[in-house]
Parts: structure tokens; C-alpha cells; sequence
């Protein structure tokens, strides 16, 4: 029985979070209340606070699935880190980035909801943007731990070459939120690897 009940509890946490994720797209992240949420799911706000205390909370959850369909996993000291990309950045070769870099594309249609909804956030609301802001940091530091293996580049310098990158990277995945190409052939992911290698290779 205990089984049972914290699987409904599973359930209904993982309901409410994809209809959070739905209404933010639908309705925008400021116009969607806990009662909107609640409702759609088909229970009160009393059980929505049962799983989550607010909406930045909820919040924290999707950055959460976020990693999980980036391969991120938890990590004690850096909040959570993907080896494939602190791998790449350690390699520095165009080859390593460009396979990296295709990767993470290929992830784009799946990861543009939490995209589109955690920029609309952040630009109104200034938890979100600490969330956004450590979430990107989190990245950066796998970029920084793979130049520091390689004994690439002044230590001074190495957090910057990654926040640039990330830059890169994040401009890339929005403009092809707005006005999506083909991610199997044409020059942009190249394009964006030869950027990633000057800023992280030999």
C-alpha cells in the first residue's frame, strides 16, 4: 500500500509539472497561476503545495528534466555536469565540439519547451533569472574543467572562454527556436563548432 501511495505521489508530481510546462507555453509564465496548474491537473492548490511550496520551486523541478534530457546528471560541487561535453572541451579538436555540439542539436526539438518557457521567465521574474543564470554557470563549469585537465589556456581566462561559448551555443539553439533549419545538413552547426575551437582548442 505504502508502494502504491508513493506512486500516486510520483504521478502526481510529474502530472503537475507537465501541465505547468504546458500552460507556460500556452499562457505565458507570469499569466499561469497555482490555481491554473492545479486545475488542469484536476486537483486544488493544496496538493500542488504539497508537492512544491511556489512556482520558483516548480521551476527548479523542470531545470531538473531539463538535465536529465541533456544527459546531465546531479553533481555534489558543480549542481550538475555532462563528462561528454568536459571531454570535448578537454579534446579541443573541431571534430570533438562539432560531435558534441551535434549532439546537444539533436536534442533541441525535445528541450525547446523548457527553452522557450525558462527565457520568458527569466526576463520578468529575477528568481528565475538566478536560476537561469546558475544553471548556465553549472555548463560553464564543465568547459572549465575540461580546459583545466588539458592545461589549456591562462587559468584567468578559461571561465570567460567558456561563458562565450555558452553564449554562442544558447543565441544558436534560440534562433532556431524562432526560425528552425534542418539540423542534418547546412553550414550552422559547423559554423558554430569552428567558433566553440577558437575559443576552446589549441
Amino acid at each position: 500500500m505504502a508502494n502504491l501511495r508513493e506512486k500516486q505521489k510520483q504521478q502526481t508530481r510529474q502530472s503537475l509539472l507537465d501541465h505547468a510546462l504546458r500552460l507556460f507555453q500556452e499562457q505565458g509564465y507570469v499569466a499561469t497561476t497555482i490555481d491554473d496548474i492545479a486545475t488542469a491537473v484536476g486537483t486544488t492548490r493544496v496538493t500542488f503545495y504539497a508537492h512544491f511550496p511556489n512556482k520558483t520551486e516548480l521551476m527548479r523541478a523542470l531545470f531538473g528534466e531539463l538535465n536529465r534530457h541533456l544527459d546531465r546528471r546531479e553533481d555534489s560541487e558543480h549542481g550538475s555536469t555532462a563528462g561528454s561535453l568536459v571531454d570535448a572541451a578537454r579534446e579541443g579538436s573541431f571534430d570533438a565540439i562539432r560531435a558534441w555540439i551535434g549532439a546537444q542539436a539533436e536534442r533541441w526539438p525535445d528541450i525547446r519547451p523548457y527553452i522557450t518557457v525558462v527565457e520568458e521567465a527569466s526576463a520578468v521574474d529575477p528568481e528565475m533569472r538566478d536560476l537561469r543564470e546558475a544553471w548556465f554557470g553549472e555548463v560553464i563549469d564543465d568547459i572549465t574543467t575540461g580546459l583545466a585537465a588539458a592545461g589549456r589556456f591562462d587559468e584567468a581566462t578559461r571561465r570567460y572562454r567558456g561563458y562565450l561559448a555558452m553564449e554562442l551555443l544558447n543565441s544558436a539553439n534560440l534562433r532556431w527556436i524562432q526560425h528552425p533549419w534542418s539540423l542534418d545538413d547546412g553550414p550552422e552547426l559547423d559554423i558554430l563548432a569552428v567558433a566553440w575551437t577558437s575559443l576552446l582548442g589549441d
